[in-house]
Parts: C-alpha cells; structure tokens; sequence
C-alpha cells in the first residue's frame, strides 16, 4: 500500500509541475524565456 501512496504521490506532484510549467511558458513573453524554461523542464524529465 505504501507503494502506491507513493506513486500516486509522484503522479500528482509532477502534474502539478507540468501544470505550473504549461502556465509560465503561457504568460512569457520572450522568446529567449520560453527556451530557458523549455530547458529546464527538459532537463528535469518533465515532458509537455
């Protein structure tokens, strides 16, 4: 049980991530921003 608390745990953790991620590339209005936040979800393992 404790396994799946913790995966589920996981899961919703990194939603929450891409979900602040997907907001933030929303609201830049740079180009150069959306790369450095594109590389540093890439870099972390998020996908979009």
């Amino acid at each position: 049980m404790n396994s799946v608390t913790s995966s589920w745990r996981r899961r919703r953790q990194a939603a929450r991530t891409r979900r602040a991620l997907d907001r933030a590339l929303a609201r830049t209005s740079s180009p150069a921003m959306r790369d450095e936040l594109l590389t540093m979800a890439n870099s972390s393992g998020f996908t979009l």
